[in-house]
């Protein structure tokens, strides 16, 4: 192939690039603009597991906010937030399209499962925050309020607004991309970087690296830590059996 041919092929690479990070970016903003007109339908169901935790405890609960613009501020989160949620799915369609051309058929139905299963995973991580940690945290961290029977006032939880959603997001976030801890071990076994064996072998020190993962990603409490440490030590053995299949598979085809 001549340089001009390789300036031309790298040309119409940037453009169909440009052409798909134009689309997706559309994408996302039509959703903000829509999640936004219902962004306070959108915060009160990630404030459901706070009003859940707290409903039977007596208490008059309130969420609270400090600065004028906050509330404001954080409806502009979630509706980014949200937007980005629900447009992820169609981001990676659009990395579909764009590296799809180049491949052959045996490794567009290779990868074409990972795509599928990405969001998958990165849902289900979600689901688990709401559903199961947020719960079980906010009760843990309401468990140290005191009445003032031992301190000369009594501590409460007022929780911001913003502070609050801002923890719920990033929980979702950190729980979802860790679940893609098998797509990831898959691809690299897929490559040649990673097999079973290694694994296996690696098992004890990726261990100590989940729980460590999971105490820098999670707040400093147990709840939250062992929530997605255990998940992810469930998901490694998993993808052990993935990466296996993925070995037997490659010597069948190369014996055939």
């Amino acid at each position: 192939m001549s340089s001009d041919d390789q300036d031309t092929s790298f040309t119409s690479h940037l453009v169909e690039l440009r052409k798909r990070l134009i689309h997706t970016l559309i994408f996302l903003f039509i959703f903000f603009i829509g999640c936004y007109f219902f962004a306070e339908h959108l915060y009160g169901f990630l404030v459901e597991p706070f009003a859940k935790a707290v409903k039977d405890d007596g208490s008059n609960r309130r969420l609270i906010f400090t600065a004028l613009q906050e509330t404001f501020l954080t409806y502009l989160k979630i509706s980014f937030f949200t937007a980005f949620f629900v447009t992820f799915p169609f981001m990676l369609t659009q990395l579909w399209k764009f590296i799809a051309p180049g491949l052959y058929k045996h490794e567009k139905i290779a990868i074409l499962p990972y795509l599928i299963l990405t969001p998958i995973l990165f849902f289900l991580g979600g689901m688990l925050v709401y559903y199961l940690i947020m719960p079980l945290a906010i009760k843990f961290f309401i468990s140290f309020e005191s009445s003032g029977l031992s301190t000369s006032l009594p501590i409460q939880l007022e929780a911001k607004v913003n502070e609050y959603l801002s923890l719920v997001m990033k929980l979702i976030f950190a729980f979802g991309i860790s679940f893609q801890l098998p797509v990831v071990l898959s691809l690299l076994a897929r490559v040649g970087l990673v097999d079973s064996i290694f694994l296996k072998k690696r098992r004890k020190y990726v261990v100590v690296i989940i729980f460590t993962a999971a105490a820098l990603l999670t707040p400093p409490d147990p709840i939250t830590q062992i929530g997605l440490a255990i998940p992810l030590l469930i998901l490694y053995e998993l993808s052990i059996f993935s990466v296996k299949f993925i070995e037997n598979k490659d010597l069948k085809n190369f014996d055939a």
